[in-house]
């Protein structure tokens, strides 16, 4: 979920997140103007370069290193060809830190040490680290981007009331045109450890992102409003969904994640405000889900505020291990009990392939359609899929209500059609 001194929109945008995961949505808004001026370049002796230690930096995980970050970005972002901002070896405490471009030329963020995340909220006004209009960024590295949110998760009250107070996300990625994200780790972010927003042409690659089971609204990587993106070789376990696609995204491509502890591999939720953009051509492929309290999801309002369709979902290749509905889409969808049941359903969710999804499924339930009497699933295909309950005290089954589709060499109990 993400938010802050972004813009009224920009909250929504969170908000409609947070309701969604056991706590966690998220939707769709406009974006801010764009900056015509690059960042200028430190003046003084170490001017123009962008190693945080000649500028100040201190690694010693006390020292308050966000003036060193942000005059290291500035002299990145600030000169023409190849840039690199690199945090070396060593923990640097850092406050709130806001990139922005356009810079004047590429910038590689190169992360051999360890970011931690101030845990005085008094510091933000929005997200801890946040980059925005800045195109071919790269980060990379063997580093950790730590949020300390161990310290304040008890200061989330989302789950009492809608109107809550959102905490920092720890990298917020808006209007970034082909970048990439690599090796990094996300630890214990405050809210959600990655936001990925307008967000055109990215690819993130072999990342890991922990943070307790139990952790509120961690969510791994949260999607919204973006086009063309990867998530491949990376490995996610934590309070919430570990990768949850938002509305108005559009060619989204998931490959060999792992994903447990957390609330799966998710689409929505959708419909919780107005002006949501259509999902389409969404692909999960050679994933595996361990413990998880859901499997791939779809998830949608009942109540639902906007018209929109979700299109050309297809899973294939999924792995479960005693995963918790394994196979769901909910179309009744309503964390908290905070939004009412009138079954005015305005989501179209249509032409949906499970494909080959094989394992263990902790709920009698291996398979639940829970689709909208006003508005049935339609065009959903069921190849294969077969997850077999692991208990002894009943049989696995399948759930489905007004879904349309076929089913061809699934086990016969999950066969919906």
């Amino acid at each position: 979920m993400a938010l802050g001194s972004i813009s009224t929109l920009r909250v929504i945008f969170i908000l409609g997140m947070v309701v969604c995961a056991a706590h966690a949505g998220k939707p769709a808004l406009k974006g801010k103007e764009e900056k015509s001026d690059s960042a200028a370049a430190p003046s003084g002796d170490a001017a123009g370069s962008s190693d945080i230690s000649k500028l100040g930096a201190k690694g010693d995980g006390k020292t308050d290193c966000t003036k060193a970050m942000n005059d290291a970005w500035a002299a990145a972002c600030g000169k023409e060809g190849a840039q690199t901002l690199t945090v070396p070896k060593g923990d640097y405490l850092t406050g709130p830190l806001n990139f922005t471009g356009p810079c004047k030329g590429s910038v590689t963020i190169q992360l051999d040490g360890n970011l931690l995340g101030s845990t005085d909220l008094s510091q933000y006004k929005g997200n801890w680290i946040e980059i925005e209009h800045v195109d071919n960024l790269v980060i990379t590295g063997k580093g950790t981007l730590d949020g300390q949110g161990k310290k304040v998760w008890d200061n989330n009250k989302c789950a009492q009331k809608y109107d809550c107070k959102i905490l920092p996300n720890s990298l917020v990625l808006d209007y970034v045109n082909n970048g990439t994200v690599s090796g990094i780790t996300l630890l214990n972010a405050k809210f959600f450890h990655m936001n990925v927003f307008q967000c055109k042409g990215m690819m993130i690659k072999d990342v890991t992102i922990t943070a307790p089971g139990d952790s509120p609204n961690t969510d791994g990587i949260h999607i919204g409003d973006s086009s063309d993106v990867t998530i491949t070789g990376t490995t996610i376990g934590t309070g919430d969904d570990c990768i949850s696609i938002g509305p108005g995204s559009t060619g989204i491509n998931i490959t060999g994640v792992t994903c447990g502890p957390g609330h799966g591999i998710s689409v929505g939720s959708l419909g919780r405000y107005k002006d949501e953009k259509d999902v389409t051509d969404i692909n999960v492929k050679d994933c595996t889900l361990k413990k998880t309290s859901n499997g791939v999801r779809i998830k949608s309002y009942e109540d639902a505020a906007s018209t929109l369709t979700a299109s050309k979902l297809h899973y294939e290749n999924i792995a479960m291990d005693d995963v918790a509905n394994p196979v769901i889409i909910d179309m009744k969808y309503c964390p908290n009990k905070i939004c009412t049941k009138n079954g005015a359903s305005k989501v179209t969710i249509k032409d949906v392939t499970f494909k080959n999804i094989t394992g263990t499924s902790s709920t009698p339930e291996a398979v639940s359609l829970l689709c909208s009497e006003k508005l049935p699933c339609s065009g959903v295909t069921m190849d294969n899929v077969k997850v077999e309950y692991k208990g002894t005290n009943n049989k696995t089954m399948a759930v489905c209500q007004n879904a349309k589709g076929t089913a061809t060499g699934c086990l016969k109990e999950l066969a919906c059609f």
